[in-house]
């Protein structure tokens, strides 16, 4: 779908550059005090105005995150130009596998890394899995895009998304809502935050949320689930400790429990293989596999296999977080954390009553991490400094996975029993970075910084091909820096530029059921990320962020996955060499009268593979990397409405559209995901007196089914498709105090 088929011409499009911003609608008692409002960002982990922030940065506040019926990290991925969130792993709906600007990995498994940081109070979420985090107790939300090297180090080669949650405070408030819906919508959650005493404030929140399925387990007469069905519960209590003005401690637990059903799986004949050969599984597919055995409504699902009709997600949390303000100058910060998840899952991926491919699965990490920071400022510099080191243990099982014939004992000569594999992997990460910002003068900053990263990995797998489990041990390290100036060239206008390096750990393939030599190390990659921008209020009436960047990625790890006839589905990561993406993103909001405000984004990319090192399996020159859609675009139209007796009526409406990209890096027709678009609006009354607001939502309401994942296996492609289906409900907020 191109920008003339979104009805925007060039007229348009040049108009739309002049209405884009930070994508936080306020609505404000004057145009005038759009230009007033002041919002403040922790990205540099420093308190900063976000127009003053020398990066491209998105942020959401609880307003917007209600207002665009955004429920978890997924759909924030609906709002922010060139962010793409997928959800393919073992059809858990907890995973979220995030891109940015075409960087990420979506693979779950334990010795593969994302290429998105994920932070939840500055506490690094090392897995995918579970990271598909609910919104609620939510103080504010940033997508930082382009390698974060220096300030969060590994694993931050396309960008980071902080999610930062509301901190106890002396105020007393609470809030309860509640939401009823179509498919069986039930969703509840609270928040309260009181003091105890003159030292210490304890805020608590806990939510639940469930939907009935899309679909059913026609082959299983006591399934657990139906397709696509939601269950969750999740629970956060922080408590902060302040004996005076210097010194603070905040401990924090939190956890989830979700008991879901399996995402919405089908698969799809791809016609370019010939047709399927009897003798030779791996020349055509599986040859008893054909479309007469699919479900006739593709949100059914045709297993025989028990226990593959859920899905599970147990995560639990504890931090402490104490900060001392040694003098007027510097401050020292302590961050500790602990974080588990345990998780179950799998696909029959041959989607039929027929055994040829299925694979339960079960894994679970435990990890631990510390950060020391020493922050200061003298005058016109200010630093921000640290140590910090991360631990982490866990392990990937399947089993009894069936991939017909090589299972079957003695059914292939010389291959063995199959049935089951399992991946073990324990990681430690040290690091040591400064970062400073100094202002020569009222208008002009500079800043850069440094960091240390390395990684130790060990890991060990046994897999049926191996004739006894092997033992890998690497390490990687990287020195990753960024300098940056911010320029005031009016009021609060400011231009910028900088240039970043960033770093991926590198790591051991996740199925390497070829046999033991393809269970060997790939390299780390490292990126260098030119940009430029522009942000700030370019009159009373609208404001304005735009950015424009050239990426260059050396020794990209890319994963291309294959049927082979070791008896499974292969997937090999190797660093494909050169890599180069480059475009232009911008935000913003045009403030059209004091009750009608139009928020709009767009992002444009180009990225490609410029250089395949010789014996690179798989990827093409040429190829785009997976999950990197040229075009995304979303506008969200608000309405407020002040009524005589000093109550409001607001209407809110969002439209979000992504373009097609490819399931893997190999470009190959029959796993392009073909573009979408989502529609949804919200119709609220808010009472300011009785404290209370009552509404109307509708989510998706085409009901537009999409696809979340492709990819090509043994003569078929499996497609999890979307769960986001057309809904529309009440919903109703309480708010006590405050």
């Amino acid at each position: 779908m191109s920008i003339k088929s979104l009805g925007l011409g060039g007229t348009a499009l040049s108009s739309l550059a002049l209405v884009m911003t930070a994508g936080i609608v306020a609505t404000p008692a004057s145009a005038q005090s759009a230009r007033d409002d002041e919002i403040i960002v922790t990205a540099r982990k420093r308190e900063e105005n976000l127009f003053e922030t020398p990066t491209a940065i998105s942020a959401f506040t609880p307003k917007m995150l209600e207002d665009r019926n955004i429920s978890n990290l997924d759909d924030v991925g609906k709002y922010v130009p060139n962010l793409t969130i997928s959800r393919y792993g073992v059809g858990n709906t907890a995973q979220a596998a995030v891109f940015i600007r075409g960087i990420g990995l979506q693979d779950h498994i334990i010795t593969t890394d994302p290429g998105v940081g994920v932070y939840l109070d500055g506490v690094y979420l090392g897995r995918q899995m579970g990271s598909n985090l609910s919104l609620n107790n939510i103080e504010r939300i940033e997508v930082l895009r382009g390698p974060q090297g220096t300030l969060y180090g590994r694993n931050t080669l396309g960008g980071a998304v902080n999610i930062i949650s509301k901190q106890p405070g002396s105020e007393e408030e609470a809030t309860v809502s509640v939401k009823g819906g179509t498919h069986g919508r039930a969703a509840a959650d609270f928040y309260s935050n009181f003091a105890m005493n003159d030292e210490w404030a304890v805020a608590m929140s806990g939510a639940f949320k469930h939907r009935n399925g899309v679909g059913d387990f026609l082959n299983l007469a006591t399934a657990d689930k139906r397709v696509g069905e939601e269950n969750e519960f999740s629970g956060r209590i922080t408590a902060k400790w302040q004996p005076n003005d210097r010194f603070s401690t905040v401990f924090s637990l939190d956890g989830s429990s979700a008991h879901n059903g399996l995402s919405p799986y089908t698969i799809e004949f791809d016609p370019s293989i010939p047709a399927p050969d009897p003798n030779n599984i791996f020349d055509g597919g599986f040859p008893l596999l054909n479309a007469s055995l699919l479900p006739a409504d593709p949100d059914d699902n045709n297993t025989t296999v028990a226990g593959l009709d859920s899905t599970t997600n147990e995560t639990f949390g504890f931090s402490i977080t104490s900060e001392f303000e040694a003098n007027e100058n510097l401050t020292a910060k302590v961050l500790a954390s602990y974080r588990s998840s345990d998780y179950t899952g799998g696909l029959d991926d041959d989607a039929s009553e027929l055994h040829l491919s299925e694979f339960p699965e079960n894994g679970n990490a435990q990890q631990s991490s510390i950060e020391l920071q020493l922050n200061g400022q003298y005058g016109a510099l200010d630093f921000v400094s640290g140590l910090y080191y991360f631990h982490e243990v866990g392990e990937t099982e399947s089993g009894p996975w069936v991939f017909s014939p090589f299972n079957t004992p003695g059914a292939v000569e010389g291959f063995g029993d199959f049935g089951f594999f399992d991946l073990n992997q324990k990681t430690d990460s040290y690091a040591a970075y400064t970062n400073i910002k100094y202002a020569v003068s009222d208008r002009l900053s500079i800043g850069g910084g440094i960091r240390f990263s390395r990684d130790e990995k060990d890991a060990d797998a046994q897999f049926p091909t191996f004739a006894s489990r092997k033992f890998l041990s690497e390490s990687f390290d990287a020195v990753t820096w960024d300098v940056n100036a911010s320029y005031n060239v009016q009021d609060d206008i400011y231009v910028y530029g900088q240039v970043q390096r960033g770093y991926q750990t590198g790591g051991f393939p996740p199925r390497p059921f070829g046999g033991p030599a393809q269970f060997e190390s790939f390299d780390k990659t490292t990126s260098t990320n030119y940009e430029i921008g522009l942000k700030g209020p370019v009159s009373d009436y609208f404001t304005v962020m735009l950015s424009g960047f050239w990426t260059e990625y050396n020794d990209l790890a890319l994963p291309f996955s294959i049927t082979t006839a070791g008896g499974g589905f292969v997937t090999i990561i190797e660093n494909a060499g050169k890599s180069r993406s480059r475009g232009i993103e911008a935000e913003g909001t045009l403030y059209l009268s004091d009750n009608f405000s139009l928020n709009a984004s767009i992002g444009y990319m180009d990225a490609e593979i410029r250089q395949v090192n010789p014996g690179t399996i798989g990827i093409g020159l040429g190829d785009a990397p997976a999950l990197t859609p040229e075009l995304t675009f979303s506008i969200a139209p608000k309405i407020s409405v002040p009524l005589d007796n000093g109550d409001n009526v607001t209407f809110n409406a969002d439209y979000s559209f992504r373009g097609s990209m490819f399931g893997q890096s190999v470009n190959r027709a029959s796993e392009k995901i073909a573009s979408r678009d989502l529609v949804g609006f919200s119709l609220d009354y808010e009472s300011t007196d009785g404290g209370w607001t009552l509404g109307v939502y509708g989510e998706n309401i085409f009901n537009e089914v999409y696809d979340q994942g492709r990819l090509q296996q043994a003569g078929f492609v499996g497609v999890v498709r979307s769960n986001d289906r057309a809904e529309f409900g009440v919903r109703l907020k309480k708010r006590f105090g405050g």
